[in-house]
């Protein structure tokens, strides 16, 4: 920055060669080489350069008039700081060109520059006092600080701000929820804290792709943000998660927020030539009697989501205390579970799979079991919907799988007839990537017959994107693999997608077995999905079977095989090895 020190006489040279006035610009007197060198200095600087005297331009380099759009002789022709900065700052900089008249040095200051047009600039203003033709004044300069403030702004807007969808960061969001919570201490007010998760938006990534997944994200965003006040702040955490902070609302008013954000998402999405239907599920807490700082609010907001989840998604739920000591629970649950991995602490357990016309077992199906070292045998009802919604399901998953087919070839290998082993596949293991390669894998490490291995899914499982679905199930038929749908009866099956789906057996749900003596409409159903199964040349078996009055009915029906505890409960392989060899419920 070219800059004046205190005490510079601009318009007279030093003592010496030629001591003869400097010709600012206009002036006709002929240059001496210093001279000539100072104009040359002053038309090549990259800053606005001036000489200040009485409040008015006595002299502007190129680049000041350049900067401001108007000529030089516009600009010394009466024109003074005053005439070029907004009308906000000219008491302030009034004041700085009085100090530098009376001799006082100066220091940097940022002002707002306007243009000839109109149009403004933000710039950076340095003068010292100095004199000009022998009174006092000042000289100066001025830099345009524009890409400076847009790289400033844009470094707030990366630290601030969500790249992705520019809502506010977690950054921001603490900054000002701290001014927040001050209000509200004053005015003895509440405030609301809402935590926003999108319900499955994992799928979309996984079908689409992450490109609309973002999109995806940035219509949500922008449909969050109109929903709300202008006061409130809705930032993005990350991920699919939204967080709304809003002064003034009490639990009623929260709670009409979320059923509106809730219709925010009724209509679908259209990106990128797909319409995409999301629903979201929203934790609420209040401020101060859910907690007295930011994090504290968004952990307990957050439990309360999760909540929202557990009880069907697509919908809010308000934070209880009682809520901590569930989540304590679960984490703990979900830590035993990994050490559980680690230290083979799950084992099978079968139940036979009887033939209902020779009363023959000829399969077996494997349950799991957790032999917990303190807690005893824990039933799978207990922890299998942990490690679905912890991603733990795939690794049991395919321990199941793998110690199901060993079994199954240990029994073929000690001499048994062969029989089919069936295993439960959850959701989430059956989406997984590389699934029928894992199967495949099971199998040859094994040694097992594909033919004798039956995987079981429920309806939900091959339905949902049953297009898909079909090509899996396809590939693991053309290795041999059977294939059953389980609970057959409770979901949404198409007949024509049923029709085309290679599946080799349909297990009629417990609920329809259960009252079958005694309530017409479960015989009905049940009978109506054995004929089905006949007509489709699909084997037909009955869950639940407890007493002999509900295996009467159903061999009346013609119903082909049955398990429930009236032949056995899940038991360890040593005893299954047993009825094997015995098959004690031959021509029962």
């Amino acid at each position: 920055m070219v800059t004046g020190g205190a005490g510079t006489t601009v318009g007279q040279s030093d003592a010496g060669e030629g001591d003869e006035n400097v010709a600012v610009p206009g002036n006709p007197a002929p240059l001496t080489e210093r001279e000539a060198i100072f104009q040359t200095t002053m038309e090549a600087a990259l800053v606005g350069i001036y000489i200040l005297q009485d409040q008015r331009f006595k002299y502007v380099n190129p680049c000041m008039s350049r900067l401001f759009g108007y000529a030089s002789e516009e600009m010394v022709a009466g024109m003074g700081p005053l005439d070029v900065i907004v009308p906000e700052q000219q008491a302030a900089v009034a004041e700085e060109m009085l100090a530098r008249a009376a001799g006082t040095p100066g220091s940097r200051y940022e002002v707002t520059a306007v243009r000839k047009d109109g149009s403004t600039f933000p710039a950076m203003v340095y003068g010292a006092p100095s004199a000009f033709e022998g009174r006092p004044a000042s000289v100066g300069t001025l830099l345009d600080i524009s890409v400076q403030k847009a790289a400033e702004q844009r470094i707030s807007e990366l630290a601030d701000y969500d790249a992705l969808t520019g809502l506010p960061n977690r950054r921001l969001l603490r900054q000002r929820f701290v001014q927040l919570i001050a209000a509200a201490e004053r005015e003895q007010s509440q405030i609301a804290v809402i935590f926003l998760d999108l319900d499955h938006f994992k799928r979309v990534n996984d079908s689409l792709g992450h490109s609309v997944g973002d999109e995806l994200l940035c219509q949500v965003a922008h449909r969050l943000d109109s929903a709300v006040r202008r006061i409130d702040t809705v930032a993005r955490l990350g991920g699919d998660e939204f967080i709304f902070s809003m002064p003034g609302f009490h639990s009623a008013a929260a709670a009409e927020v979320a059923r509106r954000l809730i219709d925010v998402f009724a209509r679908p999405f259209k990106v990128v030539g797909h319409e995409l239907t999301v629903t979201p599920s929203l934790g609420i807490c209040i401020y101060p009697h859910d907690g007295l700082d930011l994090e504290t609010l968004l952990k307990n907001a957050d439990t309360a989501m999760y909540r929202a989840k557990e009880l069907g998604r697509n919908a809010f739920q308000f934070y209880a205390a009682e809520m901590n000591t569930a989540t304590l629970d679960r984490l703990l649950m979900e830590s035993n579970l990994r050490r559980a991995l680690t230290q083979n602490e799950f084992i099978l357990h079968y139940q036979p799979l009887v033939h209902l016309e020779s009363g023959v077992v000829i399969g077996v199906e494997a349950l799991i079991r957790w032999q917990h070292p303190d807690l005893g045998l824990i039933m799978p009802d207990s922890f299998i919907h942990i490690a679905e919604e912890t991603g733990l399901i795939n690794p049991i998953g395919d321990w199941v799988l793998c110690e199901a087919c060993r079994q199954a070839k240990a029994w073929y290998d000690e001499g048994l007839p062969p029989l089919v082993m069936a295993v439960n596949v959850a959701p989430v293991q059956f989406r997984q990537q590389g699934f029928v390669e894992m199967v495949a894998g099971a199998l040859a490490s094994t040694g097992l017959d594909a033919g004798l291995l039956e995987l079981e899914l429920t309806e939900r499982t091959v339905m949902h994107d049953a297009d898909v679905n079909l090509g899996m199930l396809s590939a693991l038929h053309r290795m041999g693999v059977e294939l059953s749908l389980d609970d057959f009866g409770t979901g949404y099956s198409s007949l024509a997608y049923l029709k085309r789906f290679p599946v080799g057996k349909l297990k009629i749900d417990r609920s329809f077995v259960n009252d079958l003596e005694t309530d017409p409409d479960d015989w009905a159903i049940a009978s109506t999905i054995v004929s089905m199964g006949r007509s489709l040349r699909i084997t037909v078996l009955a869950e639940g079977v407890e007493t002999g009055e509900q295996l009467a009915q159903l061999r009346k029906m013609g119903c082909d095989m049955a398990q429930g505890y009236y032949f056995s409960r899940p038991i360890a392989a040593a005893k299954m090895t047993e009825i094997l060899r015995q098959q004690p419920f031959r021509n029962r």
